[in-house]
């Protein structure tokens, strides 16, 4: 009877650890295709609501032109404004945030985004601060995130990405 008792408990880490990995592996690809967005041009569309005011939307863009040393473009009441950080700034504090946060993420199902085939992937962030829900649309012909939604404590978060014809705001 011990035996399979400490042959469960054996069986039962290795199961665990397994699916850890997989998840360690999942958030990769889910971290590895934001890396690679920031270094792409695209444009992204955001929209935010509070909980408290779910009728009042607010809405902005940004436009990354790709590379480390390439410029980012942030839409400011109306008006386009040259970022004063770049993208390589931005990888950065990207891989802060994930070096002090645990994460969790898991494949859904796939689906099409504007005529592009992508897979759905949750994911949960904790950090000292605050948590997050949402779910990521990656396309699977460039591996580039193609919409966000996101939930942090009080604010609902959707981006839409596009890549093509990425230019500086006039």
């Amino acid at each position: 009877m011990p035996y399979t008792n400490a042959l469960r408990i054996v069986l039962l880490a290795i199961g665990l650890s397994a699916a850890a990995q997989a998840a360690d592996d999942t958030c990769k690809v889910l971290f590895d295709a934001d890396r690679k967005m920031i270094l792409t041009p695209h444009h992204a569309y955001h929209t935010q609501t509070q909980s408290t005011q779910k009728d009042k939307a607010e809405t902005s863009e940004s436009i990354y032109l790709g590379g480390p040393n390439g410029a980012v473009y942030v839409m400011s009441k109306g008006a386009w404004h040259r970022s004063s950080v770049g993208p390589e700034a931005a990888l950065k504090q990207k891989e802060e945030n994930i070096h002090n946060s645990k994460a969790s993420c898991r494949y859904l199902r796939d689906e099409t985004v504007n005529g592009e085939s992508a897979a759905v992937y949750a994911i949960h962030v904790e950090d000292e601060d605050s948590k997050s829900d949402g779910m990521i649309w990656l396309g699977k012909s460039k591996g580039l995130p193609l919409r966000e939604e996101l939930d942090f404590d009080q604010m609902h978060t959707s981006v839409r990405y596009d890549y093509s014809n990425v230019r500086a705001p006039m």
